[in-house]
């Protein structure tokens, strides 16, 4: 959520930044919340007015019994007693606008960074770094569902047709321990960059939901906890964003580095739907994040020191990767600047989203009351949040770069102490 000062002092910037993002049809909230926000300001300049009033008629009745002036000193009570009630009566219209511009703030994209390339959407986002070495292999790349099976490592037909439903699976054996062994590599890799390690709710309320994300993702992704006003956590990043909810901090807890692991859970509604038997696009996966909050002038600094942290952790596994600077068009309204990590596919022969790296600058923090004590005062946070993993997708990549001719897996010298195995065969079940 921007500051409402900029729609005060500048609201064709806010227009701007709209139109750089492709959503014409928001620039007419600005214009609404101009319009309520004079409102409000009147409403709350005549409250202030009837304070002062109060005050003065107060004083003018003790004058006036002083005086012994009964009838002016009556007239005075008689007054005194109405302007309460005028109070309450603006203050319930001031309350019932300040939801109202509340609300529509929260529609309100937040302005994008300077150095974030104009796009509509993310088919215009820009490679701005390859790291490690696509290629292909002469043999065919078997479909990782399918090689999973192969191993003895996955049954999707019992998930979907038994117990669950579409979007979800059984992990087995020695892809099992695979599927662990990355994320407790990931895990000790930020907890080796000083980020504490932290597992926290896999539910919240729904205060926190519209605190850390925008209402079409909510509505797009969350499961609702029937009877209850609890969510389903769709990352880690929500409930641990939301833990510095209504929090000043002090100087001595600023930078705040965390690193959390939890289930997820996602409708995954949209034009993509869900895989009818695969690990891409599914109901509940886990995940390794990463989240700092900061100084304001200190963000960027972090931003680019947790790319940093991503792109040498699948060095590590070995797997081939790009960075893509998202475009204006393709950050959601909380974004400031944005960028995928995507994977080298050498069956599709292309590269696929497994991470994503945010700063929202102050949107979060100004949604969720999360401030820093500083020698002039309080002042609002930032926020950024990374992916540090986030199996399966990249067990997909794992599988697929790391398979051999004989449809066996090879695993990396850094997961050896994790599995405990150096390769996982068709059909071992050990």
């Amino acid at each position: 959520m921007i500051d409402i000062k900029l729609i005060r002092e500048n609201p064709e910037l806010v227009k701007e930044n709209i139109k750089k993002k492709f959503q014409n049809q928001k620039l007419e909230l600005v214009d609404q919340v101009k319009e309520k926000d004079e409102e409000w300001r009147k409403l709350k300049y005549q409250a202030d007015n009837l304070r002062k009033e109060r005050n003065v008629v107060s004083e003018g009745i003790n004058q006036a019994k002083k005086a012994k002036d009964e009838k002016k000193a009556q007239e005075l009570i008689k007054k005194a007693k109405s302007i309460p009630e005028e109070i309450e009566k603006i203050e319930t219209k001031t309350n019932s606008l300040e939801q109202e511009i509340k609300q529509i703030m929260y529609k309100i994209p937040n302005i994008i960074h300077k150095s974030v390339p104009i796009g509509k959407d993310s088919s215009e986002n820009k490679e701005i770094k390859v790291i490690g070495k696509p290629s292909v292999p002469k043999y065919e790349i078997i479909h990782p569902a399918e090689l999973a099976e192969k191993l003895g490592g996955a049954d999707f037909d019992t998930a979907r047709e038994k117990t669950s439903g579409k979007g979800f699976y059984y992990l087995k054996g020695k892809l099992a321990i695979l599927h662990s062994a990355m994320l407790a590599l990931a895990r000790d890799h930020m907890i080796k960059q000083d980020y504490e390690y932290c597992i926290p709710p896999f539910m919240i309320k729904s205060d926190v939901v519209t605190g850390v994300m925008s209402f079409a993702d909510m509505e797009s992704m969350m499961y609702k906890i029937e009877g209850e006003d609890l969510y389903l956590i769709g990352t880690s990043e929500h409930s641990m964003i939301g833990m510095f909810r209504d929090k000043v901090l002090q100087k001595s807890e600023i930078p705040t580095k965390l690193t959390s692991y939890s289930p997820c859970f996602r409708k995954e509604i949209g034009a993509h739907g869900i895989d009818e038997k695969g690990f891409y696009r599914v109901h509940q996966f886990e995940k390794q994040e990463m989240i700092v909050i900061c100084e304001p002038e200190d963000s960027y600094k972090f931003y680019d020191e947790m790319l940093k942290h991503s792109i040498d952790l699948f060095k590590a596994l070995e797997i081939p990767i790009r960075v893509l600077e998202c475009c204006s068009g393709d950050l959601a309204d909380l974004k400031a600047k944005s960028c995928d990590l995507e994977a080298w596919s050498p069956r599709q022969k292309k590269y696929f989203e497994i991470c994503s790296l945010t700063n929202m600058e102050e949107a979060q923090a100004r949604r969720l009351n999360i401030k820093i004590n500083g020698p002039k005062g309080n002042y609002f946070a930032h926020t950024l949040n990374n992916t540090v993993l986030a199996s399966p997708r990249a067990l997909i990549a794992f599988m697929e770069n790391h398979q051999q001719k004989d449809g066996s897996i090879k695993i990396p010298k850094a997961l050896h102490k994790y599995t405990g195995f150096k390769v996982i065969k068709p059909l071992d079940k050990n």
